[in-house]
């Protein structure tokens, strides 16, 4: 059977996700990983060690196993600072692989592990499939000065497109970017867009939802999961809600799921200190609840136990969790940033608004938190969306055939 080598030198499906580095790319390794494995393939994956007390080499399911590879400190750091330790992980892999291989094809996993991709497809003399979770010109683009990607990241990125056999997308806006920013050559770009596992993330009754968590059943609620980060700006909805505060509205609440810790441990949160003083600035700190951060198999409870499902990012190379939402059956209101305008379908399954403008975010809001019919055909129409477009299953099957192209 032929067999795959997944580099994802960050993002390891063992990870907690809900953390500033786990997120998107975890679940996308994870997911496609065992989607291939079901199709017929053997996958490696290799990730980078951040505990010493975990094995080398973990039976992760059924043809898949995740193989931690040392390079840097055994203990966890941000991902940009895992630059400087590349050479040490592609040595590392090379080791491993000479007992753990051989392989018929690799699979990186954002632009480091391209660049060891890179090298390894030279030596092994094996296909290199690559896809770039986000891109350092449009970070770039979108963060300016806190952009915090090594000065060597565009240059390597350029590198990696020069020797990739195919490159995914996960949406034609990223697709454009490859080639129009990157000079990418189209006919080895495919756009394959990330998934949602629905037997996971399924529609839940929301007072059922609402007693297993404990929450308010005399209420509107509006449920933000993600990681607690400046550009996902979870600012914008706390502005949006107190322009919502003076209107005439059923009782209504923001309920945010995330951060570094289980039990938004606010001494460990500076972004979250942040948000709960504009809060309380703006008068509606009792309309705003942090829970922390939670297991993803949780978090179908909350997306469910939502009215509206809301995410406003001014930065977002994809983006998932609008994704799970939809496959939960609740409406999204997110801004048109990156893939979320390719799988939120403006009037259909949810809004789109600009980044950056509470008004415009307060007036869809107020819609859908007024107009019980149109919320209820959105929320049909988001699980319908999911399932034709954005499984894993098809995600995984549209890989497999990229795999079939190359071996």
């Amino acid at each position: 059977m032929p067999r795959i080598a997944m580099i994802s030198e960050h993002a390891s499906p063992v990870a907690t996700l809900g953390g500033t580095d786990a997120g998107g790319q975890n679940v996308y390794v994870d997911q496609v990983s065992r989607g291939v494995a079901r199709l017929g393939y053997d996958v490696d994956i290799y990730t980078r060690a951040d505990n010493p007390e975990e094995p080398t080499v973990r039976q992760w399911s059924d043809r898949v196993r995740v193989i931690s590879v040392v390079a840097g400190p055994l203990a966890p750091i941000p991902k940009d600072a895992i630059w400087p330790h590349i050479a040490e992980f592609l040595a590392s892999v090379e080791r491993l692989a000479a007992t753990e291989g051989p392989y018929d094809l690799i699979h990186a996993n954002f632009w480091m592990s391209g660049w060891v991709g890179a090298r390894l497809r030279q030596r092994w003399c094996v296909p290199l499939v690559q896809i770039f979770h986000a891109l350092g010109a449009v970070k770039r683009q979108h963060q300016g000065d806190a952009d915090t990607s090594p000065v060597e990241r565009l240059e390597v990125e350029r590198a990696v497109l020069a020797s990739a056999d195919r490159i995914i997308a996960q949406c034609p806006d990223e697709r454009d970017e490859l080639v129009t920013t990157y000079g990418a050559d189209a006919r080895r770009v495919r756009v394959i867009p990330s998934g949602v596992d629905v037997a996971r993330f399924f529609p839940i009754d929301q007072a059922v939802a609402r007693h297993e968590l404990g929450l308010p059943l005399d209420r509107r609620l509006l449920v933000y999961v993600g990681r607690v980060l400046p550009r996902k700006d979870i600012e914008n909805v706390i502005r949006a809600l107190a322009l919502l505060r003076p209107r005439h509205l059923p009782p209504f609440g923001l309920l945010i799921v995330g951060g570094e810790t289980d039990n938004a441990q606010l001494d460990q949160e500076p972004e979250m200190r942040r948000l709960i003083e504009i809060a309380d600035r703006l008068g509606v700190r009792d309309l705003v609840m942090f829970v922390g951060r939670r297991p993803s198999d949780r978090l179908r409870w909350y997306y469910s136990a939502a009215d509206v499902f809301v995410s406003t990012p001014w930065y977002e190379p994809y983006g998932l969790t609008p994704l799970e939402a939809m496959a939960c059956g609740t409406p999204a209101v997110c801004s048109s940033v990156g893939g979320i305008t390719y799988t939120v379908a403006d009037g259909v399954s949810g809004f789109l608004v600009p980044p950056r403008d509470p008004p415009r975010l307060a007036e869809r809001l107020e819609l859908l938190l007024t107009d019980d019919p149109l919320r209820q055909r959105l929320a049909r129409n988001a699980r319908r969306r999911v399932e034709d477009l954005f499984t894993w299953t098809t995600v995984s099957e549209r890989t497999a055939e990229v795999y079939r192209e190359l071996l």
